[in-house]
């Protein structure tokens, strides 16, 4: 299992300050990026196998991966869509819309940063 990270084409960091070098120039709100998945009856018999054996249950680690690369990728667009060009203070958060579904939202401060003089 490997953990592909696409990169984005905004700094999407979690601090609160902006990189070094870089002021704020304008605050413009908050941005997020939601998906909604649900595991597979696949994937839940091979997750119940793993549990049996113990250690790491891999198909669910990759499902939650890639609910996060794909909750980054939209807080991306959205961000870009309300003219911003970083993302600050971003953070995860879940939570189960129905027995087997989650929700996962990457959520954020859509900015403009400019260059310090």
């Amino acid at each position: 299992m490997s953990m592909r990270i696409a990169p984005h084409s905004i700094p999407i960091l979690t601090t609160f300050d902006p990189p070094p070098g870089m002021d704020i120039e304008q605050v413009i709100g908050p941005c997020w990026g939601i998906t909604v998945r649900s595991r597979s009856v696949v994937g839940n018999f091979v997750a119940g196998i793993q549990t049996i054996f113990g250690g790491e249950i891999t198909a669910l680690t990759e499902l939650a991966n890639q609910s996060r690369n794909e909750a980054m990728n939209r807080l991306e667009a959205h961000a870009l869509e309300m003219g911003a060009n970083a993302v600050l203070s971003m953070r995860f958060d879940s939570g189960e819309l129905m027995q087997n579904t989650n929700e996962i939202i990457a959520y954020g401060t859509a900015v403009k940063l400019k260059q310090k003089v």
